[in-house]
């Protein structure tokens, strides 16, 4: 039986290397003009480099290079066989296209994403599983309003939250982004969400910061189910109207058929039909209203999709505890 090197002890960083391809990612350089110019950091070292930097905590140029300093004896087996500078690191940072990095982890993403799978518990897990996908951002405070434009409304103290915001989708039975983007904080969700890259049989749930009746509808042409909270101020044309009620006669759940009509730029109007699905939740004693295209499933699966949204809460939760910023 071959030795497996992925065990308890072996050192992270040793890990993280091994699932790199130096010669894919000197490649995406290349493509993106990243070895303009090089001599000796190429892309390669300048990724090794910054994963040190990452593992390591380190934040500013002088504990890195420090670092690396004290270390290079043990790091020519990498292609490290320099003296690493704070000039030449900065300079690498600020030419070198964060879109190389892009298309390394949407590389490492299509090559290891089977790994990430919890088939383990697919006996578990409900059939629409695998078929989901959780959209949704969390905001990282930096500093000030100064150097970030803030998010939200102006508060009683006059500060906004100001900082960079992670737009992230994720797998629900997978648990690592499959895309991710980095704004400021004020940039508006929105723009996440692209009904061309989704495929018939999807599904999306995601918060209410997205609600767009014309990608809506476009999901819905697309044969794509979306789940979302519903906003307090919507506006629609009610189709029909069921309630259901316990032995005890309180509402148990209400669906209503409704119709949105929107006149976009041009004068097209978009009518788009969805359902809204109204429960009780037991715990927060309130009403929950969930608005989604799937017209047929039972509330049930669309109360259990939506819930499933908290998935990607747990993973931005576990981004800041690893990553805490001082």
């Amino acid at each position: 039986m071959p030795k497996s090197s992925h065990f308890n002890g072996h050192p992270l960083y040793g890990q993280v290397i091994k699932l790199l391809d130096k010669s894919k990612i000197l490649q995406f350089s290349r493509e993106y003009g990243g070895e303009r110019y090089t001599k000796r950091f190429n892309c390669w070292i300048h990724l090794v480099v910054m994963l040190y930097a990452v593992i390591m905590r380190f934040d500013s140029l002088r504990e890195i290079t420090a670092s690396l300093l004290a270390e290079t004896r043990k790091l020519s087996h990498i292609g490290i066989t320099f003296k690493i500078g704070r000039s030449t690191l900065a300079d690498a940072n600020k030419r070198r296209s964060e879109a190389i990095f892009e298309a390394i982890y949407r590389d490492l993403y299509a090559t290891y994403r089977h790994v990430l799978s919890s088939d383990s518990h697919s006996r578990k897990t409900p059939k629409w599983m695998k078929r989901l996908q959780i959209i949704d951002s969390t905001t990282i405070t930096l500093f000030s309003n100064l150097l970030f434009k803030g998010v939200g409304r102006h508060p009683k103290t006059g500060k906004k939250k100001g900082g960079i915001k992670v737009h992230t989708v994720i797998h629900a039975n997978e648990g690592v982004p499959s895309d991710i983007k980095f704004t400021s904080a004020a940039t508006n969700d929105s723009f996440m969400l692209k009904p061309t890259t989704l495929s018939k049989g999807d599904i999306m749930a995601m918060d209410r910061a997205y609600i767009d009746y014309e990608k809506f509808q476009q999901l819905t042409e697309r044969g794509v189910t979306y789940v979302t909270k519903m906003k307090k101020n919507l506006k629609y044309s009610i189709l029909s109207d069921t309630m259901y009620q316990t032995p005890d006669g309180l509402m148990e759940v209400r669906i209503q058929q409704v119709e949105f009509v929107k006149q976009v730029k041009g004068g097209e109007v978009i009518r788009h039909k969805s359902r809204i699905i109204t429960y009780v939740d037991v715990k927060k004693r309130k009403l929950i209203s969930l608005l989604t295209n799937d017209m047929e499933s039972d509330p049930e699966e669309i109360i259990a999709i939506y819930r499933q949204r908290w998935e990607i809460e747990l993973l931005f939760k576990q981004m800041k505890q690893n990553f805490p910023l001082k």
